[in-house]
């Protein structure tokens, strides 16, 4: 689990750039274009998942804490919580 909440909050404001990813590829009913993000990189074995966050391998915002260290739950804008160092203000 990288993210969770209210679908809204999720859907709205997503933290996780899995999720902005993910989101990315949904079509829109009303034909809006948005920017898809496509996601590059090793996609990890789901079994022996790799050290630190498991998105790492793919994620362009990861820093090196990223591949070392895994993100912890973290509570943001109250009940929307994220699982990124990224998205948790602690990267720049």
């Amino acid at each position: 689990m990288v993210e969770c909440g209210t679908a809204d909050e999720v859907c709205e404001t997503p933290l996780h750039p899995y999720t902005k990813a993910l989101l990315s590829a949904v079509l829109d009913i009303h034909g809006t274009e948005k920017e898809r993000i496509v996601l590059e990189g090793e996609v990890p074995d789901p079994v022996n998942t790799p050290f630190g966050c498991p998105f790492h391998t793919r994620c362009k915002m990861a820093k090196e804490r990223c591949g070392k260290e895994k993100p912890e739950l973290q509570f943001i804008e109250g009940r929307h919580a994220v699982c990124c160092h990224y998205a948790e203000g602690e990267e720049e």
